[in-house]
């Protein structure tokens, strides 16, 4: 079965968001085949609008035939204000921390029940980090989505801790009322931590930013260990602090 069916008596539009949407995670380069199956489409509406949507720069060709996602998707992408407000005010605060840290920095605000990374800085340690910009990532795995959860609606928490939670490591916590628990800390230290729960050999600790009292953000840095934490958290702090005042002022 299709991801994205398209459906009857569509318009063009939904044909194109139908294409657009056949993309995922799981599926970054897909056969016009593919395409077509995963939107609801015939194999002749996929290639005449996959061929449209390659020439605007929507979609870019491989060599092998395929598809991906093009580059004008992603710079249309960078002008949503959760993008352009938060990561403008929040780049020299970040680049300052990974200066201080040389670790793997992330900027990542609550979307449904699942942590949007806006903005990430590679560190030069050789610490596995599965982090990208524009990714969707779990909220229980990670320390940036642990503190989006600790201070989320009270229904996002219900419905995560609802589960099934994914484990991706042997370390990952899975168990609600662990989890819970674990949550139930975090406004009290004033931070969060992971160790090795989304991708073995990394451990992260973040720390939220706050607005006039509301939460909008989790900044968090990716490490071979914890044995740093107290000025890990100290330097995050400074961090998140100085991206708030800004935002506030701003």
């Amino acid at each position: 079965m299709s991801r994205t069916s398209a459906g009857p008596g569509i318009t063009v539009t939904s044909r194109v968001l139908a294409i657009l949407g056949s993309f995922d995670d799981g599926h970054r380069s897909l056969s016009l085949t593919e395409i077509a199956r995963r939107a609801g489409l015939t194999l002749p509406t996929a290639h005449r609008l996959a061929g449209e949507l390659a020439e605007w720069g929507a979609l870019r060709r491989t060599g092998s035939g395929g598809f991906v996602i093009g580059r004008r998707l992603w710079d249309l992408g960078l002008l949503a204000p959760v993008q352009t407000g938060l990561r403008d005010v929040a780049a020299p605060f970040l680049q300052d921390l990974y200066g201080a840290t040389t670790a793997t920095v992330h900027l990542a605000v609550l979307d449904g029940t699942r942590a949007l990374y806006v903005d990430r800085i590679s560190g030069h340690a050789s610490v596995p980090a599965v982090s990208r910009v524009g990714g969707l990532f779990p909220l229980h795995s990670t320390g940036v989505g642990k503190v989006l959860l600790a201070y989320a609606p009270a229904e996002v928490r219900r419905v995560v801790l609802a589960g099934p939670l994914e484990q991706f490591t042997a370390r990952t916590i899975v168990a609600p009322p662990a989890l819970e628990q674990q949550l139930k800390r975090i406004p009290a230290d004033g931070y969060a931590v992971t160790s090795e729960e989304m991708t073995p050999g990394a451990c992260s600790v973040a720390v939220p930013v706050t607005v006039g009292g509301t939460v909008i953000a989790a900044l968090g840095v990716v490490v071979p260990n914890l044995r740093t934490r107290a000025r890990l958290v100290l330097a995050m702090r400074v961090a998140s602090q100085g991206i708030g005042r800004s935002l506030r002022l701003g």
